[in-house]
Formats: C-alpha cells, structure tokens, sequence
C-alpha cells in the first residue's frame, strides 16, 4: 500500500483536473460576481409577475443562476476535501455559501407567490408561453407541497436562517475531518505511527487481535473524550429537523423526509421490521464467526478481520479498474467503454493524503461531468468501493446524457441501487472466475460482511434515527446518555449474545456523518435488496432486463424513484423485495457454514 505524506506526491493522473470546472480562480470569480448581479435581478420579479413572460422569465433567469451556483460551490467544495486544513479554500466556500444565503433569499417569494395562483391559470401561463412546458411538471410538483409551505415572509426569515441550520453538521464535519487525532498506534512492523481512517480500515481487519484492540480503542478514544460536544451538535441537528418539521405542518421529521420521494411510511417501518424479522442469520453468522476464530468471547473488533487469513489482497488502483471493467460486462459494451474513459480523463481523486476528506463520493455536475474522490488502499475493499462510486458515476453521466438539466439530478433513493448493483456484479464476477479455494471462501466472507454492512448496519442506524427523532418529538431530552442507551440497546438486538461488549460500542453514534442527514441511511438498504434482485436477473443475460435497466440509469428524476424502481420489477411497496434479499444472505452463511 503505497503511502502518501503530502499531495505533490500523487501522480498527476491519480488526481483531479478541477480545470474541467474552471480553468483558473479568475474565471471563479468571474462566475460569482455573474451570480450577484442575478440573485439581484431575481429579488426584482417579487411582485412583479404577472403573465406568463414574466414567469418564463423568472424561472430561466433562475435556473441559469442556480446551474452557475451550483458549479462555484462545487468547485470550492472540492478544493476543501482535497486538504479539509487549507484556510484559503474555506474562505472561498464560505464565500459562496454567504452567497446561497442571498440567492435563497432572493428566491424565497416564489413558492409562496406561485401557490397562491390558481391552477387553471397555471396551466394558461403554460399554453400561452411554449417555453414553459419545460418547466411544468416541476411547477405542479409544487402544488403538492402546498399544505407545507408558510407565508413569504415567514419562508424568507428561513432561508436567511439557511447558515445557522447546517451549523450543527458543518460543526461535526470540522470536528470529524479536520480536528480529531486517533494518536499513535503499532504497525505489522512493530513501529509507532499516527492512525488514520484509511489505516484504521486495514488494522482492523488485521489477524492479530492485539493490532486490532489496539486500533479500536483508539480510533474510539476522541469520539469517547469528545462524546458531549458531539451529542450536542447531533442533538441540535435533530431538533432542527423536528422543528422544521413542525413548522411546516408535516405529521413527523420522518414523513417530512420521504415526502419528496412520495415514500410511504410503511416502506420505512417494514424495511426495520422485516430485517429485525429476519435477523436469525445474521446471528448465526457471529456464532461461526467466533468459532472460525478461535475465540472464547467475540468483541466488536473481532468483526471485521477476515475468516480466510492467507489470501492474495493486494490489487493495485491500475488492476481494480481492470477488473471492475471486465466484471461489469453484463451491462454492455456502451457502459464498460464509457466508464473506461473516466480514468483517462483524470474524473477521480484517488489517494489518501493528509487533510483530505475521508470515505469516498461521487458528485456529478451536470454540464461538466462526474467527480469521484476516493481514498484507494490498494486492497479488495477498495476494489468494491471504486466499483460502487463507479456506478453512481455512470448513473449521473447516463442522467446528464439523457435528461434536460431539469431532471437530470436523480433521487439519493434510488442512487443507492445504480452503486450496489455494481457491487452485486462485482462479487458474482469474482467468486465465478476464481479458482483458488481459499480466495472463494474469502470472497464468499467479504459478500456476507458487505451485506452486513449495507443492509443489516444501515437498518440499525436507520432505527436510531427513528428512535431518537420521536424523543425529540415528545419533548424528551437528547444527550450522550440518552444517545449511549439507545445505539447500545439496538446494537444489542441486531448482534445478539455472542457478542462481549466493550464500553465503546455504545458511542458508535457519535462517529456517523449520516446522522447529520437525517432519514438518509435507510436507501442503502433498500437500494441492496433492490440491487441484489436486478444484479442477479443481469446475469441471466436477458436483453429486455439490461434494457430496462438502463433506461432506469437514464431516468435521472422523470418520475418518482419508486415508479422507476416499478419498472425494472422491484416494488418495495410490498416487504418481498426485503425478504428476498435476507433470505440470499441466509443462503450465503449457509454456504460459507457448509465450506
């Protein structure tokens, strides 16, 4: 694993060409003196449409704005992940961010304005001023928010509010990216060295358990020291949502989430439902996993480290790329041919440097193309996280292709489907084409861990969030106490009695960013069971199946993700789709028992 200590290090081609957005900080500038002027010149349209031009006028002024917005903020978003401790990025962000305060302001009226016509005479705007049925199906989406939507001026008092709302995730995200330190921890080679996330993720899965402890306890000793400061930001970015929720007259913080989906609440509830159903494997599977490791008590940091020892892991970033293009096949010549070209044209950031934002995205900016940072590690996990980002990449690429800038973007929803059915691909293709025994025991390991983690995982954390968002609700308190009890309670129900738990298991809450976007998490685990279903009728090689998939990637948001989802024979609607999915996670441990 090749180790980098400053960015100059990195190879060219293994980093980012932002130029690609603009070609230096003068055209930046240029953009965001362009973006004043129009906020100004939207404030002016307050008041003062009254036909259908002035609408049309209004709504493309605004989408030019909000396009030209986007790309600034991106442009510096990207420059703080790069080095979350470069100052100088901070303050471009922060400038831009100032500036989205005045463009919501500027905007603030519409919504109101534009509920309060009649939609009969909408619809003559419409037939008057042809351009305008560009915009219609998002107009009348509008209508639907109706009940949800407050007076202008109340509307314009929240938008200047924008900053002071995101404080609490912007407070955790300093905390989490630029400010906590893991210290020191011992290497395979016996040497002190500093613990980073992406050393973490290798020493945890190291076979020797003392390396192991020894980077659990401190990768969890500043969350444990720090654990009141950040029950206080997680503690008042739930309340915000439950009084924003409040406000805008939604039943709940959790039906205000899936509103815009048009996700019923059902789906939520039978998602945490039929998983906790269904949790017997999951069990079973902690059983074996404490006998294969020979040990008398299995601990949290005893859950990650590989069954199979021995095997070849070491995949170099050149190799992944390989590999993920060859094990995508099934979904054509187009996809893998396209996806080929991203590498070549620098659309990744490939390795961990200090500074630079942990995990793995893909952002794609329409106009321009996607983005995707990772922070390889030359290992199997990054494989399968490079083939994930990958397929969020070729989603938003397809989107951008196929839809006008209005629906290009498509929902997290389904998002989380286009990346795992990657995966799913992925896994099939590696476990089909290896011949080594070991290396299929340990592939068939690495299926069962990552759907643990998609779908077992993101549905405790998606209970969490329930759990505590109601406690908010009723006017409970919200403190790390509070937050200790409920994390360790649920931990508990989803990993049964054989695991012995350490005093940081509780604090798991205080180290997930999702948290910090609430109502998120539960998409991964409907996107797996999802993906495991279209995944598996791929492989069948069936024309019509690859073709409807593909429109799906084409779709962007032409319609509601579960109507997308309808088309390509999910319906999560109905607790099948999960059921099927957990009942191929209890084949899987019994095939891995049976070996």
């Amino acid at each position: 694993m090749t180790m980098y200590k400053s960015r100059e290090e990195v190879p060219l081609e293994e980093k980012w060409n932002l130029a690609d957005i603009y070609p230096d900080l003068t055209a930046w500038e240029k953009d965001l003196h362009s973006v004043k002027e129009r906020t100004e010149k939207l404030s002016q349209f307050d008041g003062k449409i009254t036909g259908a031009k002035e609408l049309f006028d209004y709504l493309t002024l605004s989408e030019e704005t909000s396009y030209t917005f986007k790309k600034l903020y991106v442009y510096t978003m990207f420059q703080v992940d790069i080095d979350t401790r470069d100052t100088k990025a901070q303050s471009l962000q922060d400038r831009v961010k100032s500036l989205g305060v005045k463009l919501s302001s500027a905007t603030s009226f519409f919504t109101p304005f534009l509920l309060s016509l009649e939609e009969s005479t909408l619809k003559g705007y419409i037939d008057e001023v042809e351009g305008l049925k560009y915009f219609e199906e998002d107009l009348f989406e509008a209508y639907r928010y109706k009940q949800h939507v407050l007076t202008k001026e109340k509307e314009e008092v929240l938008s200047q509010l924008g900053e002071t709302f995101s404080a609490p995730s912007n407070t955790f995200g300093m905390i989490n990216n630029a400010d906590i330190r893991f210290g020191e921890v011992t290497n395979k080679e016996g040497e002190k060295v500093e613990l980073t996330r992406g050393m973490y993720s290798k020493l945890i899965e190291d076979e020797d358990r003392d390396i192991r402890k020894e980077a659990y306890k401190a990768y969890y000793q500043p969350y444990v020291q720090l654990t009141n400061t950040i029950a206080s930001t997680l503690s008042a970015s739930i309340k915000t949502n439950v009084t924003l929720s409040k406000m805008r007259n939604y039943p709940s913080a959790l039906e205000k989430s899936l509103f815009s989906d048009m996700v019923p609440k059902e789906v939520y509830d039978n998602l945490i439902e039929a998983t906790k159903a269904n949790i017997e494997p999951l069990h079973r599977y902690a059983k074996i996993r404490k006998q294969l490791l020979g040990l008398s008590e299995l601990r949290q940091y005893d859950l990650n480290v590989p069954l199979v020892q021995d095997v070849k892991e070491e995949i170099l970033f050149d190799e992944a790329y390989e590999t993920m293009l060859k094990s995508l096949s099934p979904l054509g010549e187009e996809y893998v041919e396209t996806l080929r070209s991203f590498k070549e044209k620098r659309y990744f950031d490939v390795r961990e440097t200090p500074g630079k934002r942990s995990g793995a995205y893909n952002l794609g900016l329409y106009g321009v193309h996607p983005f995707v940072l990772l922070n390889h590690q030359d290992d199997l996990d990054s494989l399968f996280t490079l083939v994930h980002e990958c397929g969020h990449a070729m989603h938003s690429w397809y989107s951008s292709k196929h839809q006008p800038q209005i629906s290009a973007g498509y929902s997290i929803f389904v998002a989380e489907v286009a990346s795992t059915v990657n995966e799913v691909l992925l896994i099939r293709y590696l476990l089909k084409n290896t011949e080594d025994a070991k290396m299929k025991k340990h592939l068939l390991n690495h299926f069962i861990d990552s759907f643990r983690g998609t779908l077992f995982t993101q549905v405790m954390f998606s209970q969490f969030e329930k759990i505590t968002h109601e406690k908010a609700e009723n006017g409970e308190p919200l403190n790390a106490e509070v937050f200790n009890e409920v994390y360790e309670q649920i931990f508990r129900e989803f990993n049964g009695d054989e695991i012995v738990f350490d005093d940081e298991v509780k604090y798991g809450w205080s180290r997930i960013p999702h948290f910090y976007r609430p109502f998120y998490v539960y998409k991964y685990a409907t996107g797996y069971a999802s993906a495991i279903h279209i995944a598996d009728q791929l492989l069948e090689g069936n024309p019509d199946t690859l073709e409807k998939y593909l429109t799906f990637l084409k779709s962007g948001s032409s319609d509601y993700p579960l109507e997308l989802l309808k088309a390509t024979g999910v319906d999560l609607t109905k607790p099948e789709p999960i059921r099927n999915a957990l009942a191929i996670f209890g084949e899987l441990v019994d095939e891995f028992a049976s070996l």
